[in-house]
């Protein structure tokens, strides 16, 4: 039997790790029950050791990184891909890992491939001005350009890289794990623990938060809404100073009680206007839970009027008439139809199978010549 060899590489990857960890764990199960398959993630470590596919890379810890480690020699990971000899290298990063991937395959003569899973320019523009931009897009431009193919998981980034002149970009949407995002998490004791009343609408906001999440436009929204609305935020990063009808949760959560504060709302908020995925939503819409979002970014990929609303940016006004609104439409019935929706367009064996006719398309002539040799 034929066995193709994937490798993915990431510094992405920590223990309150976001989307690019929950995309590369959802990969790394379903790529390790296919019988023709071999997966490998390079992922950054303490020290060097490997088990179940996994191999620890050692790489210094970010100070105040939430466990995030940061890569400074190409050596040790060139030599880890070296050793184990994949048909192909993934990068989920922009950083020292993907030009580590770029140096091990023209040495292991194996396509590789760049997933764009974070927008680098907007990001340094947010904490660093928009002064060093033409050279943040100058160096992705220089770093995707050489990939064998660009993946990115919204048309809206597909767009960015090729107005940098990118060519050979693809969508590759993202999933959601059916099982445990699920309305069958919903916890009926979950307003008595709050101290809210049966009658009280909560809402619920899950991510990290950062400049990006525009936060304060949901504590607008709440002061807005009043007394017969509750928020809870939940992440890390979290406001102290909120109105009385927000609870702050401010650490990092595991996912059974993401799904359990997801299923149990009226609705999810969500105020970002910069993202590239968004993958809280789909978790949400999984959990039968309709949405209320911003009209910028990939959301408008996700959310219409099917699944909730969509509201103008930066605007708590704009947003507490969207609650409103998926309220009188019926919360139920938006949230029942966004269930079916994920179950039909973003399970994440669908979402793998779209993946492997990337690899297909990329190692094709590889493996005719493998097979015939």
């Amino acid at each position: 039997m034929l066995i193709v060899h994937i490798a993915d590489i990431t510094m992405f990857y920590a223990p309150a790790s976001g989307g690019v960890r929950t995309y590369l764990d959802a990969k790394h199960r379903r790529l390790g029950r296919l019988p023709d398959v071999r997966h490998s993630l390079l992922i950054p470590g303490a020290s060097a050791h490997h088990a179940n596919g996994l191999y620890h890379v050692p790489a210094p810890a970010l100070p105040f990184g939430n466990g995030y480690r940061f890569p400074l020699r190409l050596a040790p990971w060139c030599a880890v891909l070296q050793d184990l000899q994949p048909d192909l290298i993934e990068v989920a990063d922009p950083y020292l890992t993907a030009w580590a991937a770029l140096d091990a395959s023209r040495q292991l003569d194996v396509p590789v491939i760049g997933f764009y899973h974070s927008d680098l320019p907007l990001l340094v523009s947010n904490r660093m001005g928009n002064w060093f931009t033409p050279n943040v897009e100058a160096y992705v431009s220089k770093l995707y350009g050489n990939f064998d193919r660009v993946l990115a998981p919204s048309l809206v980034m597909a767009n960015k890289l090729r107005a940098l002149g990118i060519d050979n970009v693809h969508v590759q949407r993202l999933g959601v794990d059916l099982a445990a995002f699920h309305p069958q998490h919903y916890d009926s004791d979950l307003r008595r623990q709050l101290h809210l009343a049966d009658s009280t609408h909560l809402l619920v906001f899950a991510g990290r938060g950062s400049r990006e999440k525009k936060l304060p436009v949901l504590l607008d929204c709440m002061q807005r809404l009043g007394k017969h609305y509750h928020l809870v935020l939940v992440g890390s990063h979290m406001p102290s100073n909120v109105p009385a009808n927000v609870t702050v949760i401010d650490h990092f959560c595991p996912v059974s009680e993401v799904a359990r504060l997801l299923a149990s709302a009226d609705m999810l908020l969500h105020a970002g206007d910069q993202e590239t995925f968004g993958l809280v939503v789909l978790e949400a819409m999984a959990s039968a839970t309709p949405v209320v979002a911003v009209a910028a970014g990939a959301f408008c990929e996700l959310v219409d009027e099917r699944f909730g609303r969509l509201c103008q940016p930066n605007d708590g006004h704009a947003m507490a008439r969207a609650v409103h609104e998926v309220l009188e439409e019926g919360a139920a019935r938006l949230g029942h139809q966004a269930r079916l929706h994920v179950e039909q367009h973003y399970a994440w064996d669908g979402v793998i199978k779209d993946l492997l006719a990337h690899y297909r398309a990329v190692l094709g002539h590889e493996l005719a010549a493998r097979a015939h040799a």
